[in-house]
């Protein structure tokens, strides 16, 4: 597939994607899903991609759904957007949270609607200072979807995710970062700098290793005590038969830098 609505490229382990239309806020069409999606595709094909950075082209991250790409005429039916969360944001969500790698996403401005949720549901977000989360959804009589309501409230709690959604008021990447809903708050100069730093950390890390510190995580809300501790001890004994778990073991013991394969 050749690519219209985003960049993409994959270099020394690491990918990066962009979501590339500027001029309309980086907003998703279906195109531009279909785009993502073929992307997150052969991230998973592709054992040489350790981790995956996220970010934006121009001044926002994402303005969440083109509206004028679903627009309803007057006195035309409705549209159905069950079937939108159902064929293109759930599945977008479920890719990201199940790849087998670290994502990391730079919201460089604006995220709004679903791109809040988009960039909320990466593994460790970074935000520009100038950048702010909106949940623009009570605005239009809708629910925050693209797993909004799940992930809200297991980011900041019930009481400041229902003001996020209700009231739609617009959140600095300051008060994100005080609130625990972002990993840091960055001068806007440094933003990319230090996203790609981070990716680089990521692509000589014990990438198994991180991947399954992810799932663990996704697995625990469901989870009692006694089943995360289970799961904790399987994943515990595949990991240590691991090269990387060696490696590291040897590194430690020798005193030198681990050179770890991410298998």
């Amino acid at each position: 597939m050749s690519y219209q609505n985003i960049l993409f490229e994959i270099k020394e382990g690491i990918a990066k994607l962009t979501l590339n239309r500027p001029d309309k806020l980086n907003s998703f069409t279906q195109a531009m899903h279909l785009e993502v999606r073929d992307a997150l595709e052969k991230l998973r094909s592709d054992k040489s991609v350790r981790v995956l950075v996220l970010t934006g082209a121009g001044r926002g991250f994402c303005a969440g759904q083109d509206l004028s790409d679903r627009a309803v005429e007057p006195g035309a039916k409705g549209v159905d957007l069950g079937e939108s969360v159902e064929k293109f944001y759930a599945p977008l969500v479920l890719a990201l949270r199940d790849l087998p790698m670290p994502v990391i996403c730079a919201v460089n401005g604006v995220a709004a609607g679903a791109g809040a949720n988009l960039a909320l549901a990466c593994d460790i977000v970074l935000a520009a200072k100038s950048a702010s989360f909106v949940e623009v959804f009570c605005k239009l009589g809708l629910i925050p979807d693209t797993g909004g309501t799940w992930i809200l409230p297991r980011l900041i709690g019930h009481a400041r995710a229902t003001g996020l959604a209700m009231l739609g008021e617009k959140l600095s990447a300051d008060r994100a970062e005080q609130w625990g809903l972002i990993w840091k708050a960055i001068p806007d100069e440094v933003l990319m700098n230090e996203a790609m730093a981070m990716a680089e950390h990521f692509a000589t890390a014990p990438t198994k290793g991180l991947a399954y510190t992810k799932k663990a995580f996704q697995i625990s809300y469901h989870n009692t005590l006694e089943e995360q501790l289970k799961l904790e001890g399987q994943m515990m004994r595949e990991l240590g038969n691991s090269h990387d778990y060696r490696e590291g073991v040897d590194a430690f013991i020798a005193k030198r830098a681990p050179q770890f394969k991410g298998e």
